[in-house]
């Protein structure tokens, strides 16, 4: 049994198949972890969602903010000015809704320990980041508050609140919807930030083209190296960070260079 890390498909669902061919991976042995973005942009949305739900059992899934904007967008709850992308065939699809329920009931973080030819290894993985304040427990209690509103009865609201920059810096205190965006944020769309953990949603450029007074938000973690990071929606790293044990997946496959997927058990990379 082997244990894959993908970065973000985006509809690319040729290129997953192909890299998942490349690796003879089976879901009856094997186990596939996406980091997000699973939809939106590239060509096959549809196809792609009704794949990784057939194999739902050998996955382990967590949301990014395309998959966000898609149910915000199913259910009715997305802004008018942003816009559907590439996905009219999934959202006109006979199955749609049971996709969507499906997707909504995954989390936006996903922590475990494998055993690997390295020894015992924690991984956590995550769509964007964590900010520099939180801790792992702390990162899995913030992220469960989202997740436990997605998948209550009230998610509808969550998905038309959580649109917005602000509040862009982390405090205890914040309450409520507000408090639900800026964990949702940090875990879906962070990149640069500063000490204080408050977030630039401006630059979407290499690490080394940071705002004044920002880093990547890598360099500001406290996790590791206890905890190896898994993340994705930063194709511009090109699959490079400063942190031995933080690792970024997406390369960037739906804007023509390559899908990238992790064998956990010694992390090594396989890219079509």
């Amino acid at each position: 049994m082997s244990t894959y890390v993908i970065g973000d498909i985006q509809g690319c669902y040729k290129p997953l198949r192909k890299l998942l061919k490349s690796v003879d991976f089976q879901p009856g042995r094997d186990a596939l972890w996406c980091v997000g973005d699973l939809i939106n942009r590239g060509p096959k949305s549809l196809d792609t969602l009704r794949y990784l739900r057939d194999i739902d059992d050998a996955t382990e899934i967590v949301l990014g903010n395309h998959d966000l904007h898609f149910l915000a967008l199913y259910y009715d709850c997305a802004p008018d000015s942003i816009g559907r992308h590439t996905l009219d065939a999934l959202l006109t699809a006979p199955d749609c809704g049971d996709l969507a329920d499906w997707l909504r009931h995954k989390p936006l973080v996903h922590y475990d320990c494998l055993q690997t030819s390295k020894g015992i290894q924690h991984y956590l993985m995550v769509h964007a980041g964590v900010a520099p304040q939180w801790t792992l427990q702390k990162t899995l209690n913030l992220a469960a508050e989202v997740e436990l509103t997605l998948q209550g009865p009230d998610f509808r609201k969550f998905l038309s609140k959580m649109y917005g920059n602000k509040p862009a810096r982390w405090r205890d205190e914040v309450t409520g919807y507000r408090r639900l965006r800026l964990i949702t944020n940090y875990l879906t769309r962070l990149r640069f930030c500063n000490a204080k953990g408050k977030m630039d949603f401006e630059m979407k450029e290499g690490a080394s083209k940071a705002p004044e007074g920002f880093r990547p938000w890598f360099e500001y973690e406290q996790l590791t190296p206890q905890t190896n990071i898994l993340f994705g929606h930063w194709a511009a790293l090109q699959g490079v960070t400063s942190k031995p044990h933080v690792y970024a997946l997406d390369t960037g496959c739906v804007w023509g260079r390559e899908l990238t997927m992790m064998r956990l058990d010694d992390h090594k990379l396989f890219s079509v």
